[in-house]
């Protein structure tokens, strides 16, 4: 009996010695309940919509009025014509676009019934229902407010949105989530494996013997994550031909800018699992990290499942940081718009940027070392 209190004691001992390792097991539920809390939504706000109005009447103005009033949008782009349309959507952040025809207030009196078409991006087919849900609801309640004003019979069902999808008309939804699983997977086998894999050099003591070799620290990095990178890439190939064979997801993009981005992203996610690597002391400390400051994140706050735009701004403003928000823009874009550079250059510059700034910090740690 004693004997088994004392391997007790030395187990809590064990645990609570690390703080690091007892830094992640107290903030873990916390950081899972602020995330699944705050980013989960099934409701959305400040989605980015524009208005293509050909009447530019009193009723087209109120109409519109009452959607930029509603929390739910926010009305950021004016056309002019249709062929905005589609620039406007491949650049990513219109959700819908709200079409009003010629002589729509006329028409309405006149007749009792006019054409108020809702163009959506349905590269996200849940956030696609949603909007038009919502807008649909807005135009109801508009002509409940009109009949009880002027008291006369106009056909609700004559302001019913007619619904257009762009990118996704048969709102698949693996249309959503495989672009997104290319996402999450690369991030778990590039930062998650590569963070384990230099950890458990360091508890074995080998780190040591690698530092006071002639081996720069550049080779010892290299050295550890190519293996990741190949398996990555070949993840990658295993994906798309999944996707296209079995799922039938569209692929309309380049295949050449796909995986030029692809390895971007595979670069940044072993710089960051190396630099987890180099903070952390312990394979447990590393995993607990990458699971709690990798994983989740990835999978709630990059836009995989739940739209950014719908979680609160804090949360918003620390999606910038997950590199998965940035690589999800790019991988949607050219698969289902075929975007090019110029559409994605932003997103492309961002994740540059983190892979140089993971890098640079990861080196640092262990010249520190060597010192």
């Amino acid at each position: 009996m004693n004997t088994f209190k004392g391997f007790v004691i030395k187990e809590f001992k064990q645990i609570y010695r690390d703080k690091r390792t007892l830094l992640v097991l107290f903030g873990m539920p916390v950081i899972m309940m602020v995330l699944f809390g705050f980013a989960i939504r099934n409701e959305i706000s400040d989605a980015q919509i524009g208005v293509l109005d050909f009447s530019r009447d009193d009723v087209t103005q109120t109409l519109t009025h009452k959607l930029q009033a509603s929390k739910s949008f926010t009305v950021n782009a004016w056309l002019e014509s249709y062929e905005e349309v589609e620039d406007l959507f491949r650049q990513g952040n219109i959700k819908e676009i709200v079409v009003f025809e010629q002589n729509f207030a006329e028409k309405l009196e006149r007749e009792g019934v006019a054409d108020i078409q809702v163009i959506t991006d349905a590269t996200d087919p849940n956030l696609a229902k949603l909007v038009q849900a919502y807008t649909g609801s807005i135009v109801r309640d508009y002509v409940a407010d009109l009949n009880a004003e002027n008291g006369i019979e106009i056909q609700q069902a004559g302001l019913q949105p007619e619904v257009r999808m762009m990118y996704n008309p048969e709102l698949r939804s693996v249309n959503l989530f495989v672009p997104g699983l290319i996402a999450i997977i690369l991030m778990l086998i590039s930062a998650l494996m590569t963070s384990i894999s230099i950890t458990r050099e360091k508890e074995m003591g080998n780190m040591e013997i690698l530092l006071v070799s002639p081996l720069k620290p550049y080779h010892i990095i290299i050295g550890k994550v190519l293996p990741y990178m190949v398996l990555s890439i070949v993840n990658v190939l295993t994906i798309l031909l999944l996707a296209r064979f079995v799922f039938e997801v569209p692929f309309r993009g380049s295949n050449l800018f796909f995986f030029l981005e692809a390895g971007l992203f595979i670069m940044t996610a072993l710089a960051l699992g190396v630099f987890i690597s180099s903070a952390a002391n312990n394979q447990q400390t590393a995993m607990m990290v990458s699971l709690a400051g990798l994983l989740l994140p990835t999978v709630l706050l990059s836009g995989f499942i739940f739209p950014v735009s719908s979680m609160p701004e804090v949360l918003q403003w620390v999606s910038h940081f997950i590199p998965a928000k940035w690589f999800l823009v790019i991988v949607r874009g050219i698969m289902l718009k075929g975007s090019d550079l110029m559409l994605v250059w932003k997103e492309t510059l961002i994740l540059g940027v983190m892979t140089a700034g993971f890098i640079g910090l990861s080196l640092k740690k262990f010249n520190v070392r060597l010192q």
